[in-house]
């Protein structure tokens, strides 16, 4: 990706990610709840520099009671998304999905498991193939566990 192009993709996800929010909002948090076939997620993360809590709006393609997996795609895009920086820093998470939130330890999959998760990704969602050849770096693909505090 160019430099020059990277504050219109960052914007087009900000965008996404507050029109997602509002709507939640102001349906209670009754629609939209799959995105793409997907649970739609809200991650909270502890930002990195800021010591603040972040919010970012994102889909869940594979889930259960025991964890939760979360795709650093961004689309394809060159970098990391902010979220998952913010994660590497400071694993402790919240994930609110389907109305239920739960406190949360983040962890980047290793290769092995990266690579026995993928096929569900893609399953659950085909765009993710293509972001991975389009991303020119390798797609972190985040393991959500419950935490015991």
């Amino acid at each position: 990706m160019t430099a020059r192009r990277a504050p219109i993709v960052d914007a087009g996800f900000r965008l996404l990610n507050v029109t997602h929010q509002a709507v939640l909002r102001v349906t209670g948090g009754r629609w939209p709840h799959t995105l793409w076939g997907m649970p739609g997620v809200e991650l909270r993360t502890v930002g990195r520099t800021s010591g603040q809590v972040r919010s970012t709006m994102l889909t869940a393609p594979l889930h259960d009671e025991n964890r939760v997996v979360l795709v650093a795609s961004k689309g394809g895009d060159d970098r990391n998304p902010e979220w998952y920086r913010n994660l590497t820093v400071n694993p402790e998470v919240e994930i609110t999905m389907e109305g239920r939130t739960r406190k949360m330890r983040a962890r980047t999959a290793s290769p092995e498991e990266k690579a026995a998760l993928w096929p569900g990704i893609v399953a659950a969602h085909k765009g993710y193939e293509s972001y991975q050849q389009r991303a020119g770096r390798e797609i972190p693909v985040v393991i959500c566990e419950p935490r015991s505090d």
